[in-house]
């Protein structure tokens, strides 16, 4: 097998940027055009989706491996911070996010799940926000869900969960900072 940064066997869940969590199912090697050449199959079960990728483009192509449960919490983390708004128009920003959630990066997602998550005091999403915001949930939970061997709707289940505490977080932080303010006029 070519050098790659990890080794892999048949058996491991791996990420592909464009595609999320795949399970590596076999190591096959096939001759194309006189050459023999290794090739990863990889299995995205929630896509009905098989891909084989050459073993020596495993680095080009952006294929990882897990993130570890540190990375995990990471993620989890920045979904705690306050989302950023961007003013600009949501075709740009939809670009933006569809780059952060085909990075395969799970920091990088966790940032769009935190920014389209629907919180109390926003308006309702549009149907490409919420779409956007599913794929990006859904990224993040299938990673989420390997990592901890979770079924994947028990897995967006807590992220939504946490999302919604530190909505009711920052709701209460704002009911108090009205409060000092109505008593400091008083």
């Amino acid at each position: 097998m070519a050098k790659n940064e990890w080794e892999i066997t048949v058996g491991d869940y791996v990420v592909y940027p464009t595609h999320g969590v795949g399970q590596v199912q076999e190591i096959v090697e096939e001759t194309i055009a006189g050459m023999n050449i290794e090739f990863l199959v990889i299995k995205f079960a929630k896509n009905r989706m098989t891909l084989k990728i050459p073993v020596d483009k495993i680095e080009v192509s952006g294929l990882r491996k897990l993130s570890s449960e540190y990375e995990i919490k990471k993620a989890i983390d920045i979904m705690k911070t306050a989302p950023q708004q961007k003013r600009i128009v949501w075709a740009k920003r939809a670009q933006e996010y569809e780059e952060k959630i085909n990075s395969g990066d799970p920091m990088v997602v966790a940032e769009v799940v935190r920014d389209l998550y629907k919180r109390s005091d926003r308006l309702e999403q549009s149907f490409s926000e919420r779409q956007i915001y599913e794929q990006a949930l859904s990224r993040l939970a299938d990673e989420y869900a390997v990592i901890y061997g979770l079924p994947s709707d028990d897995a967006i289940a807590k992220i939504e969960a946490i999302m919604e505490k530190e909505d009711k977080k920052q709701q209460k932080k704002v009911e108090t900072k009205v409060i000092e303010e109505d008593e400091e006029e008083e």
